[in-house]
């Protein structure tokens, strides 16, 4: 393994001219762009219908706000979509259900439901370590479990802030990096604070726990997702591709400046970048059954689970509704109206929340065409929050 050079690169920027890195928080006519908000499916109560409708219809029409949105809400079997805005800029067609789309951060779901079934199987174990199963990784990293990986309780340093990486990403977006070798970037540099011994939120570790998976099976990481995630669950359009490209048709990803037109971004970059802890590709469809059954229990055994749900307070880059608490590769997002549990995301282009309640019964999805943070968007960010946390009680509500 070699060790990442300590030379410091020049501040990362890409050629659309957005000073961010791939996963931190990124940046319209939206309100020109904008159509109205629709609804599919049965009629829901009509004051919901209303209030919902019009809370994507302000989001996409604030400025720098997105050209869409699209939400799924589901209780039982029945299913209900709601949209803003649009999908494309250029046709001006509206976001769709079926529709592609990156689901940024929301893949570390993805591999927690890899390593915890891996853990149901006896595969894996929680307390196995770096050392265990990675010893070519630095012997400083040996000490960090299954468990910290999960929870973001490591200490690893995170790849995506390493200058070196982010130069390199910079200088060909959609460059294809082999992902075994991503934590390479940082082989030379310590922990950052002993395992276990605090929170911090962290690209690194979900690439880790593919690589645990991989090296406790034998399977390359995406076998593993076809086999234990996209098989029992239905998922025929769900995938983790390398490159840049979206299979058709897709939500396409906007950079938005207020008083521009929107940037396409949706294939401006290459997903290899960030793997296992950023690169899942799925509809709201297929999202939203993931997360029904996953936030829900239904791939665990209640050992399992129960460790999964021991909670610390902590949040992903981009906050969901509520207050924060993390599990094993789970948040617990708890409302004024009542607690749902999932995953958020955010990657130029989209900003991603897939939660349901406890019991898997009720699930929602919730998404804009565009990325949402607290460094370029504070503002859009506070009001996406409130209008989750709105979608969040219509879903208990009924």
């Amino acid at each position: 393994m070699r060790a990442a050079p300590t030379h410091r690169g020049r501040p990362f920027r890409t050629r659309f001219g957005l000073a961010t890195a791939l996963l931190a928080a990124g940046a319209c006519a939206a309100g020109l762009l904008a159509g109205p908000a629709q609804a599919e499916g049965q009629r829901p109560d009509a004051r919901d219908d209303r209030e919902l409708r019009n809370a994507l219809e302000e989001l996409v029409r604030l400025p720098g706000g997105p050209p869409g949105a699209i939400a799924v809400l589901q209780r039982d079997r029945d299913v209900r979509v709601y949209r803003a805005g649009v999908a494309d800029v250029e046709s001006g067609r509206p976001p769709h259900s079926g529709d592609h789309m990156r689901l940024a951060s929301v893949s570390k779901a993805y591999s927690g439901a890899v390593a915890l079934q891996l853990v149901d199987r006896g595969e894996l174990r929680l307390g196995d370590t770096i050392g265990k199963r990675l010893p070519w990784l630095p012997a400083a990293w040996h000490k960090v479990t299954l468990r910290n990986l999960l929870q973001h309780t490591s200490g690893l340093p995170d790849y995506t802030e390493d200058p070196v990486f982010q130069e390199r990403f910079a200088s060909d977006p959609r460059r294809e990096f082999d992902p075994h070798t991503l934590l390479d970037f940082v082989a030379g540099q310590p922990l950052l604070f002993p395992p276990g011994s605090r929170y911090r939120y962290d690209n690194s570790d979900n690439v880790a726990v593919a690589l645990m998976a991989e090296a406790a099976t034998g399977l390359p990481y995406e076998e593993l997702l076809r086999r234990l995630v996209y098989r029992p669950l239905g998922l025929r359009n769900t995938s983790l591709p390398r490159g840049h490209l979206l299979p058709q048709p897709y939500l396409h990803g906007y950079a938005v400046v207020p008083g521009q037109r929107p940037e396409d971004v949706s294939t401006a970059f290459g997903m290899s970048a960030v793997w296992a802890s950023g690169g899942m590709v799925a509809t709201p469809n297929d999202l939203n059954a993931f997360m029904r059954a996953y936030a829900g229990g239904r791939l665990l055994s209640k050992e399992t689970r129960k460790q999964q749900t021991k909670w610390i307070p902590g949040s992903s880059v981009n906050p969901g509704p509520g207050r924060n608490e993390a599990g094993l590769a789970l948040f617990r997002y708890t409302t004024r109206c009542g607690v749902v549990l999932g995953h958020t995301g955010t990657i130029t282009g989209y900003s991603q929340l897939a939660a349901a309640t406890p019991d898997g019964k009720r699930s929602m999805t919730f998404t804009l065409n565009t990325q949402v943070s607290r460094q370029a968007t504070p503002e859009l960010l506070a009001r996406m929050r409130a209008v989750q946390e709105d979608f969040v009680c219509a879903l208990l509500r009924r």
